[in-house]
């Protein structure tokens, strides 16, 4: 975020560091590792870009080191080029600090507290700074004597015990946090020394670090909490005149007494009762969370459906009824009211009859999409979002294909339904389908593949 620009409102953590890793300033080879580890990490989604996943890395990386849970914001934008080569530099005075921390929308205090936060982790590299780590068997340099997100890099300092390359280091040029920490007196780091003083400080200075951004970029409120309820999107397959949904429902905290019904309407109203058609949970699963929800205590279960819909009525929306069993009055999650709706049956990923091929130099999706139409008239393309992946050299942009599917020959027209098919790479994350019968044009937006179940085919 070192990129931003207060006076101007441009720059900010919008990972231009893919761009800027020729630099000197960005010397290493922890950059690019750091930046692998967000792609191999990454959520693979249209949604979620490479700015808000190394945010994402900071907020888990300090709790997960025993840092406070920084609040979690998200809507970050990619840049597309490099920024100005604005990150401090150890050699750099105390003034050009001043004035790149300013420039970032920093005062010198939470200059000199931003940088304490910073290095209670890691340290310097000898390969990368041999004139400030000059003995060739020291790998690592740490700025302190612990691993964890502490206060041992402020305590250690105001008892002239450190060890700190940047503060004690034999080039006195590059004692870089021994010029910030001491720009006030110690007034700052003496205010530091208390681990909830710390912790607060740097959990706000973090947070307002995080979300450092162009000033045309709007950041959400911060995700604090998890959702009661979240539904995974429903998959369709069609097969002897049923279709065949299949979804869940996440419920926080759990109780093994808890029964969950899914409801449906049909799309003419004719075939459900009017207090809806229903079907009881196949199973249920645990769910596990990251270091931040282990360190809030949450739990969670997730609900598993497989309703059979009569294919001719079909179905026009869905909802839950969650039922804990304790004597309370059951909780109806429809979605504020309105269901959540299915608005085409036209067309859809066929999940019943696509199969994930793997075996000896095989792994692929056979996708297959069902268009409601004839031969003669229908046809279907798709458009995939495969994320970067981690090993290849950056920028770490995805690549986005579209294809059209040709008519699928192992499974005939059934139901109205013309089968279409493909094979897509298990890298592939999300997909729009496209289906066109009669002149008529409808797609199916952002399928997740990553949520989907397909069976498998394996080839020796």
């Amino acid at each position: 975020m070192s990129t931003h620009d207060v006076d101007d409102g441009t720059g900010g953590l919008d990972a231009s560091i893919q761009y800027e890793l020729d630099r000197p300033q960005n010397i290493g080879e922890g950059m690019l590792d750091s930046l692998n580890d967000f792609i191999a990490f990454q959520i693979p989604s249209p949604f979620f870009s490479l700015a808000d996943t190394i945010a994402l890395g900071a907020v888990f990386g300090v709790a997960g080191c025993g840092g406070p849970v920084i609040p979690f914001s998200v809507g970050r934008v990619d840049a597309t080029e490099a920024g100005p080569a604005t990150v401090p530099e150890p050699q750099q005075d105390l003034a050009s600090h001043t004035e790149s921390f300013r420039r970032q929308g920093f005062i010198p205090t939470e200059m000199i507290a931003l940088v304490a936060c910073g290095h209670t982790l890691g340290g310097v590299r000898q390969v990368d700074f041999p004139l400030i780590v000059t003995d060739n068997a020291t790998v690592l340099q740490t700025f302190d004597t612990t691993p964890s997100f502490d206060t041992a890099v402020v305590s250690e300092y105001l008892q002239n015990t450190t060890q700190n390359p940047l503060v004690v280091g034999p080039n006195v040029t590059t004692r870089s946090d021994l010029r910030i920490f001491s720009s006030d007196g110690n007034a700052t780091m003496q205010s530091l020394l208390s681990s909830d003083t710390f912790d607060q400080t740097c959990g706000s200075l973090f947070e307002r670090m995080l979300n450092t951004v162009p000033s045309n970029v709007n950041l959400t409120e911060p995700l604090t909490e998890p959702f009661d309820y979240v539904i995974t999107d429903p998959a369709f397959s069609y097969r002897n005149g049923s279709l065949s949904m299949s979804t869940a429902l996440r419920v926080m905290n759990n109780n093994p007494s808890r029964t969950v019904t899914l409801l449906w309407a049909d799309r003419q109203g004719s075939f459900c009762p009017s207090s809806g058609c229903s079907t009881q949970s196949t199973t249920v699963q645990p769910v596990f969370f990251s270091i931040i929800g282990q360190k809030q205590g949450l739990s969670a279960q997730r609900y598993q459906f497989n309703a059979s819909i009569n294919a001719a009525s079909s179905i026009s929306k869905f909802w839950f009824e969650v039922n804990e069993n304790d004597g309370s009055q059951p909780v109806v999650v429809d979605n504020g009211g309105a269901g959540f709706v299915i608005e085409q049956d036209s067309v859809f990923v066929d999940v019943g009859r696509s199969v994930q091929v793997i075996g000896t130099g095989l792994n692929f999706l056979d996708l297959v999409v069902a268009v409601r139409g004839d031969a003669e008239s229908s046809s279907a393309s798709i458009t995939t979002f495969t994320p970067p992946q981690s090993g290849n050299p950056p920028p770490f942009t995805p690549t986005i294909d579209t294809t059209t599917l040709q008519l699928d020959t192992i499974n005939p027209s059934e139901g109205g339904f013309i089968f279409f098919t493909t094979n897509i790479s298990f890298d592939t994350t999300f997909l729009d389908v496209t289906g066109t019968s009669q002149s008529s044009t409808v797609t199916q937006k952002s399928f997740d593949l990553t949520a989907a179940s397909f069976p498998f085919d394996f080839i020796p």
